[in-house]
């Protein structure tokens, strides 16, 4: 659970929305989420996961590299933004 906004928002972390481009320009965006909350149908993908770990600490620009079940593939991040907390919830 986030508590708190981080001070560095041009950095990737935990609760972040992160746009991702692969090398074939298609673009998905994704919200890095404790495992027990991972649902690809809503863009949440685990912490835990190999995309995940990749991108933590990264900035916008950026680029990763992953080795995915069809190989290593390179992801550069064009967007990180991330959501202003409700007390309400």
């Amino acid at each position: 659970m986030v508590d708190r906004l981080p001070n560095d928002q041009s950095r990737v972390y935990f609760g972040a929305w992160v746009t991702v481009e692969d090398e074939a320009g298609e673009e998905q965006c994704y919200r890095l989420v404790g495992a027990d909350e991972f649902d690809l149908s809503k863009g949440y993908l685990s912490i835990n996961s190999p995309l995940a770990r990749a991108l933590i600490g990264k900035y916008l620009d950026d680029e990763v590299s992953v080795n995915t079940p069809e190989g290593w593939k390179v992801y550069g991040i064009t967007g990180i933004r991330y959501e202003e907390l409700n007390a309400d919830k």
